[in-house]
This record gives structure tokens, sequence and C-alpha cells, in this order.
């Protein structure tokens, strides 16, 4: 995946060039500090000389626009005048992420006034935006003494993964699932609401692609398998070679119509749709690369999660399956499909029987998902006909010993009791398909709610 730019605005005042006042070199140690920071935490970053004028922003926000940035973060290297930048800032499509910093940790001497009073730029400055109705972020601290960098990263990651699904693809394999009411949206609201263009899979092409493949390609990818997953028991290379040559197949026409996600309906895989086995490898490695997924025919949630990998990177489909009362938490699994690289260990890889439809059996790998914090979100149409997203920090458990280990399987455990939850969830109208964001804040994650214009709501 490709780094995400930030294009680094500092912020200054012209009256202080025409007073004299000697602190731009200064100022500009301090920022480069900062750039820095931001670049070792993964980003890269378009610098800018510090500006103060009407002129320079807007020659500054085209270049960003111009160099493909994906947001801009700016800083207040002192206060600057909000006319002079707030008009260019609100009209730019780039989304805007404050850092609320200054030069100066322990401010005790009147000889850093002008160094440290940048945060009323910053309330100026926001003061416009907002009336503007251009949405932003802010992460407010000292640096480098807190982790306010980080934060103002995360903030940027969000904005990105919200400005990714305007204009994006999502392909279907078998359409929705028959009777599954709680996820379904019409390609129309699909495309009015979120931007987003539904893709069809039709029997004829899917067939045409297999054909096509290269055997080259397929020894390799079998090889590799081979050395990605661990093997217990021995493998049918009959069914590994089938499970192979449907898996590149939906990777062509991924490519082929350039898909930002892809959903499959396992119970229409067959002969009818061009499909002999259920693609649930592909599924785990097109989430490992980038491409969003969602079971059954869901094309918002696999939007939604091909949007927060783009984001975040650590993100997954996932469903909500039984609830341990005992130990206060609940099983994440799914029948083969997870993001194969949050895995905590190299994950298993069997041939399963395949008893729902008329699809052969397949190979697929079953995987643990990995301790750490996470937010788990949930999109899904409210009663006023809009769209709602619920954010609930969770923590996902590293439970020994593993009984589940031929199962994609993952503990997760909410902040509030598990019966709680339950009923927070479902009070608020949640579909039963999620995704999960490893790494994420929920702040974080409310911008990205916000910049979609969607109701946040909160459990915690």
């Amino acid at each position: 995946m490709k780094k995400i730019k930030i294009g680094f605005l500092p912020l200054y005042i012209k009256l202080y060039d025409e007073c004299g006042l000697d602190i731009r070199d200064r100022l500009s140690g301090f920022y480069e500090s900062v750039a820095r920071a931001f670049e070792a935490d993964g980003f890269e970053v378009i610098r800018t000389p510090i500006i103060c004028v009407r002129q320079e922003f807007e020659q500054a926000v085209r270049g960003y626009e111009s160099a493909g940035a994906d947001a801009i973060v700016t800083w207040h290297a002192a206060y600057s005048p909000s006319l002079e930048s707030a008009d260019v800032l609100a009209g730019t499509k780039l989304p805007i992420v404050v850092l609320d910093t200054t030069d100066t940790y322990h401010f005790h001497s009147p000889e850093d006034y002008n160094l440290c009073h940048g945060i009323h730029g910053v309330m100026d400055m926001c003061n416009l935006l907002k009336r503007n109705g251009k949405k932003y972020a802010i992460a407010a601290g000292p640096f480098p003494e807190s982790d306010v960098v980080k934060r103002a990263g995360g903030l940027v990651k969000a904005a990105v993964a919200a400005s990714s699904v305007a204009g994006s693809r999502v392909g279907s394999v078998g359409g929705s699932f028959d009777g599954m009411g709680d996820f379904l949206i019409s390609d129309s609201d699909l495309q009015s609401i979120f931007g987003v263009e539904a893709v069809y899979s039709s029997a004829s092409e899917l067939n045409e692609i297999r054909s096509a493949l290269n055997p080259q390609e397929i020894e390799a990818e079998m090889k590799k398998d081979l050395q990605d997953y661990e093997i217990r028991e021995p493998l049918n290379p009959d069914v590994h070679r089938k499970t192979v040559e449907d898996c590149l197949t939906i990777r062509q026409w991924i490519k082929r119509h350039q898909l930002n996600a892809f959903t499959v309906n396992f119970t229409k895989i067959g002969p009818d749709c061009g499909m002999r086995i259920m693609p649930f490898m592909e599924a785990c490695k097109e989430m490992a690369a980038g491409v969003g997924y969602a079971g059954e025919g869901d094309v918002l949630t696999a939007t939604m999660t091909g949007a927060l990998i783009r984001g975040f990177g650590s993100a997954t489909f996932v469903e909500i399956f039984c609830p341990d009362w005992k130990n206060d938490m609940l099983l994440l699994s799914h029948m083969g499909e997870y993001n194969v690289a949050l895995a905590q260990k190299k994950p298993l890889m069997k041939e399963i029987y395949f008893q729902f439809g008329h699809a052969d059996n397949p190979v697929v790998s079953y995987g643990y998902y990995r301790p750490g914090k996470a937010v788990l979100c949930n999109v899904f149409r409210n009663e006023e006909g809009t769209f709602s997203l619920l954010l609930a920090p969770v923590e996902m458990i590293d439970r020994r010993p593993d009984e589940f280990e031929g199962y994609v399987h993952g503990w997760m455990k909410p902040q509030i009791p598990v019966a709680r939850f339950l009923e927070a969830i479902s009070k608020a109208g949640v579909t039963h398909h999620s995704s999960l964001v490893y790494d994420a804040n929920i702040w974080e994650l409310e911008y990205f709610g916000q910049l979609l214009n969607m109701k946040v709501i909160k459990v915690q």
C-alpha cells in the first residue's frame, strides 16, 4: 500500500516580517522537526516555506492538490489572520487536520510570546472553517512531549479512509443473500449517498478469465500458498489447484474492473455463476492487499471495510458470532474470510467439506486474530432513512488454549459488559456485519463518520 501523503502547511503573519521580528529560522526548525516526526510514522510529507498571505496559501494548496496530497495538516507558527487562509482551505476538496502545538513546552518567559501564540490563530481559522461548512479535525498538545503528532496522523488516516469512499467501485459475485435485509442498499442509493458504483459479475466473464489464466501463475500461487500457510494434513493437489484457479479468476476480475472492494454470496457459488468453489482464500488475501470485502453480497460493508483498510491499513470484515457469558467476551468468526495480515501466527490451510449450495470443496485458510486494541465499526441505515456509524472501542484477547484453531476466530472484549454491549448495539439498530480496525481510536473514526455525513453513535 502506498504511503499517505500530507501537505504540511505552516501559517504565519506578514506583520512580523514588516516589524523585523527575527523568529522565522527557529520556527522553521521546529516545523522541520514535526515534518520528520510525521515521516517517522510512515507518512510522506510535502513541505512548504512559512507563509502569510492569501496568494501564498492559494499557491500552496494548488501545489498540494497537483502533487497528489491526501490531506492538509495545518500548523500555526504564530497568529495568522484567518481571512488570508480560511477561504482557500474551505474551498479545497482535501480534508483538513489542524495541528495545534507550539515551539515551547514550558512557557515561562515573555521572550517566548511570539513563538507560542499560534493557538489563537487556530481559533480564528477554525471559526471561519466552521462557518464556511468545511469539516476539519484538530489535535492539540506539546511536541515532542506528547503524542500530538501521532494523534494528528490518526486523524489524517481517518480522512483518507473517508475520502476514498466516493468514486470507489465494489464488485458483487452472486448478488445478495436471499432474505437477509439488514445491510441491503440499492445501487442507486449506494451511488447517490456514498458515490460508490456497484459492479456485477457474470458467469461468461468469469469463465473467460479462468480459461485465460497463465499456468505458470497458477503454479507460482500454489507454491506461495505452501510457503505462507501451515499444512498439517496432506492437501489434495487437484482441490488446491481448483481453489487457486478460481481465486486468481477473482483477482483478475478485480483488476479488470478496478474494484476497491468486493463481496461474494456463498449460496450462489456454482456453475451458474461461473465459480466452482467459494473463493475464501482470495477474500483473505485481497483484504491483506488493501481491497475491501464483506460476505453474503454486502456491498456496503465491503466498501467501508476497503476504505478503512486504505486509511488505517489494519482492518477486516467481521461478524459477532457467539457470546461467552462466563468470560464476558464475544467470538468473532466467519466461514473462511478474514484479513490474513491480522493473524496472530502463521495461518492453517486445509480442504473443507462445503455443504452449502452447488460448489465443490475449497481449500481455505484459518487464522486467529492477533491481540490488541481495536474499534468495531458498523454502518447501517437508521430510522430516519440516513446512515449511522456505530463505534465501540474493544480489546482483542489472546485466549489460550486455542480450542477454535480450525476456524476463523478472535475473542473480542468490549469496554462494557457483554450483555450491556449486545443490548446497546441492537438497540441502535446495527447490522450483523461489521468492520474491525486495529490500532485506531474512536475519535479518529468519529471524524471518518462525520466526513461521510453519518450520525455517529459511541458504545463505550
